[in-house]
């Protein structure tokens, strides 16, 4: 019969027994993660979506997203930025050891580099500006990590990794393509070492396995939990068209995307530092191929070719499978986090690979880190551009919603309770564009733009919830007959005079651009 211990002596057998590299990778990625965050989960500053959801159940299944309601409530429904911040840290920290165990990395330093990419990709800055779904969605990419560990760790490890993905993706479906990027690493790894083709295919199909069982999976429960909540798939995000079938035009549309975001996204590099240590450790990366190449003699057999010539194809069908499941899917930043792989497996490639004994591995080295520490310092600088842009946004829509507010209190006709006809749209002609950030910030969706305001309702709940007053703002369908009503086309935008009035007993409010024809 085991010995039974107390809460101390478990937490000091936990201690003692854990690996230093995976305690290593835990503090790295929750203490640069806590710094370089810091700024939003201090904070109570929310972005347009987080003005609806400062109190939200998160049932998404509509979205294909049964487990998130789950994978929030731990934090409560409210948004509280720190306490969601703090356990979204903690579920990344943990994806960051699954991540070292999966890669075997030993070197402190790999670890902490490897870390450091991984808290401080940009996409994962614009998950942090949806602060109120962070932690559900942090626990959905520690699952896909774990789904891959788990196939490769344990014998028939792949039906436990099958759940794993399976609820990974009943959180969120876009670290789908983490696990399968990871999935393909493993699997070249396979191949690279010693040992029977037999063997290499079995373990390889493991992976296999793992993949097909889970999203089957996830599609049983989704259909089930539907049935139950007598609920369909909703057509946000194309998610209705799931299963809908190989399209040729979809794999198209996949390669130009990977090449478009690589090159052109202004995210994986922003700037001549960056794009130079991209290009470092891409060389690196080249080079261990080329040098294993010679000393294992892969140039003698034409599968090796083959295998690269696959490999090289495969990969933005990998990165980019979410559009084969979905092509209408609107791919924001927010789903590219898999990119960080492509920097964090170049690490831990050339790091398992170079001999440290040797004066070039040693120059290797040297280069990976300083490449790797500026991409980590580039990240750093634009999360925080990005933070900081985002304080910018609540300040203006701050000081335009008070004076907005001000003047339709003071229209002669009003009353508490009135109905209220607004579009939502801040225009452009009295209020050009001043956000300075763009040059960094463009792709970053929740960071970048000028105010909160997109729709009537985001009015009204920041002017709720900020200002304190209660604005009885028509739908918009409700407000169709009136957007197209000549009285409410030769108003102008606000601040001119004519903006606010009332007419039959309903006041227009015009905040969108003049000139409309």
């Amino acid at each position: 019969m085991a010995e039974s211990k107390t809460p101390a002596q478990m937490l000091e057998h936990l201690v003692r027994t854990t690996k230093k590299e995976y305690k290593t990778a835990f503090w790295a990625a929750f203490i640069i993660g806590l710094l370089v965050h810091m700024p939003v989960l201090l904070s109570d500053i929310p972005n347009h979506d987080g003005l609806g959801s400062m109190y939200f159940d998160q049932n998404m299944i509509t979205s294909g997203r049964w487990f998130l309601t789950v994978a929030c409530g731990l934090s409560s429904y409210f948004t509280i930025p720190w306490v969601i911040g703090l356990l979204g840290l903690l579920y990344l920290a943990l994806t960051a050891v699954a991540l070292v165990a999966l890669l075997e990395l030993k070197d402190r330093v790999s670890i902490g580099l490897v870390c450091g990419l991984l808290v401080s990709f940009p996409a994962l800055a614009s998950t942090f500006a949806y602060v109120f779904t962070l932690d559900g969605y942090m626990l959905a990419l520690l699952l896909a990590v774990l789904s891959v560990l788990c196939t490769k760790r344990r014998k028939n490890g792949f039906w436990l990794g099958a759940v794993c993905l399976a609820f990974s993706m009943g959180t969120y479906q876009a670290y789908l393509p983490f696990a399968v990027l990871l999935c393909v690493y493993e699997i070249v790894m396979i191949f690279m070492e010693h040992g029977k083709i037999g063997d290499k295919i079995r373990m390889a199909l493991h992976y296999l396995y793992m993949g097909v069982a889970g999203m089957a999976l996830y599609y049983v429960i989704l259909r089930i939990l539907l049935l139950v909540q007598r609920k369909e798939l909703a057509s946000y995000q194309g998610i209705d068209d799931m299963a809908g079938g190989f399209r040729l035009s979809s794999v198209a549309q996949m390669y130009r995307d990977f090449l478009s975001f690589s090159v052109k996204g202004n995210v994986i590099f922003n700037n001549v530092y960056s794009a130079l240590a991209c290009g470092i450790l891409a060389v690196l990366a080249v080079w261990t191929v080329f040098r294993l190449c010679l000393q294992r003699k892969w140039w003698k057999n034409l599968g090796f070719f083959v295998i690269i010539a696959l490999l090289i194809l495969a990969l933005p069908l990998a990165t980019n499978i979410i559009l084969l499941i979905s092509p209408n899917v609107t791919y924001h930043l927010l789903m590219r986090y898999q990119w960080v792989l492509y920097l964090v497996l170049m690490v831990a490639f050339v790091d398992r690979y170079t001999d440290r004994g040797a004066k070039a591995g040693c120059m290797v080295q040297w280069g990976l880190t300083l490449a790797a520490a500026v991409l980590v310092f580039n990240y750093v600088v634009t999360d925080n551009i990005g933070y900081s842009n985002l304080h910018k946004r609540y300040e203006k829509t701050y000081a335009y919603c008070a004076r907005l507010l001000d003047r339709i209190e003071q229209t002669e006709g009003y009353y508490q309770g009135i109905p209220i006809a607004m579009v939502g749209v801040v225009g452009y002609n009295p209020y050009p564009v001043t956000d300075i950030t763009l040059p960094v910030t463009s792709n970053m969706i929740g960071l970048n733009g000028d105010t909160l305001l997109y729709t009537g309702e985001n009015y009204r709940v920041f002017i709720q919830n900020y200002l304190g007053a209660t604005l009885n703002i028509m739908s918009p369908k409700e407000m169709e007959e009136i957007y197209f009503s000549q009285e409410y086309i030769q108003m102008e935008s606000f601040p001119a005079e004519s903006s606010v009035k009332v007419v039959d007993g309903i006041m227009y409010v015009k905040t969108e651009n003049v000139g409309r024809d």
